[in-house]
């Protein structure tokens, strides 16, 4: 099983675009340590995509290639959303 580096994983999510910074920085300080290691993997895998693409999966202005980066997105998205 792949181990994957959660500082590492930290850093990635950092994109210097304050939009994407937004929704990954909180997503991967809150929830990443509960995913599962598939969701880890995928999530390490939808961070080596270009700022342009993400964002606009995020937005939904563009669907991922990749199907499975779906689940990631939504639950992005759901993090997002819930009251601080």
């Amino acid at each position: 099983m792949e181990e994957l580096d959660k500082q590492k994983i930290f850093w990635h999510s950092r994109r210097g675009m304050l939009e994407l910074d937004l929704l990954l920085v909180p997503f991967v300080d809150d929830v990443f340590a509960q995913l599962d290691h598939e969701e880890q993997v995928l999530y390490s895998k939808f961070l080596e995509e270009e700022d342009q693409d993400l964002f606009a999966w995020l937005l939904g202005t563009a669907a991922p290639p990749n199907e499975a980066f779906e689940k990631i997105i939504a639950k992005i998205l759901a993090h997002s959303k819930k009251p601080t």
